[in-house]
């Protein structure tokens, strides 16, 4: 699933943003069951995570899924910012600088905020290894 931010980047509200962000955690495919394994799981964060990461000629993509709706949304976010990517390209990306442009640093809980973290360190730490 690849979505678009740019609806994100013209709500100048923030509640208009979660809001967004929750209606993209909604239209985020479930993930299949055989893939919410131990290995899959992301701890960190204070909801159930998991983010099943694979990489294929260099390309980067993932799918995920999580128990709160707002953190589907968050899944969703990473997801454009990164599924798709080359390997080489991953840490290139500015994700604290892009989901501060999009309003989500300083709205979120320190909980979210740190299960977010912990879901781009997966991300990051499986493309280093690719």
């Amino acid at each position: 699933m690849k979505i678009s931010l740019k609806l994100l980047n013209l709500l100048d509200d923030w509640e208009d943003r979660y809001r967004h962000v929750i209606d993209l955690g909604k239209a985020l495919p479930d993930m299949p069951e055989a893939l919410k394994v131990p290995a899959t799981k992301v701890d960190g964060c204070a909801s159930q995570v998991w983010l099943h990461i694979t990489i294929e000629g260099g390309v980067l993509t993932f799918v995920g899924e999580s128990d709160a709706i707002i953190v589907r949304g968050l899944i969703a976010v990473l997801i454009t910012l990164y599924s798709g990517l080359e390997v080489a390209e991953i840490d290139k990306v500015d994700v604290v600088s892009e989901l501060g442009r999009l309003g989500l640093n300083e709205h979120l809980s320190s909980q979210r905020s740190n299960g977010l973290r912990a879901m781009v360190t997966r991300v990051i730490e499986t493309a280093a290894v690719a």
